[in-house]
């Protein structure tokens, strides 16, 4: 008996380009997406607009992150260099979520 392997779908939902687009809207133009693998769970789309605001989409797969990308407009494909990484803007709040229990140590 041959065995079935299933291909996530590398089209991503009518969702998924949405919230890309109304990031990109709110937080500036052009914006950044960073696409990683985070392995069986797909992949995670890391939004980073003019303003330094981060955000995320979660979508099956990295070729799925990179048709999202290549579908909204004002969005550029981007790695984790110094230039994105310099336009980022972490607030205290974000710093201490991030933290966890260990922030009030």
């Amino acid at each position: 008996m041959a065995e079935e392997t299933e291909n996530p779908p590398t089209a991503p939902t009518a969702r998924q380009l949405a919230s890309a687009r109304e990031f990109v809207a709110k937080h500036g133009k052009p914006s950044r997406a960073v696409v990683e693998n985070i392995g069986l769970a797909g992949a995670r789309v890391v939004l980073v607009g003019q303003d330094g605001a981060m955000g995320d989409v979660l979508v099956a797969g990295v070729e799925t992150g990179n048709a999202l990308v290549e579908q909204v407009d004002d969005l550029e494909a981007a790695e984790w260099d110094s230039e994105t990484v310099k336009t980022v803007k972490i607030g205290a709040a974000h710093r201490r979520k991030m933290a966890g229990p260990r922030a009030g140590r």
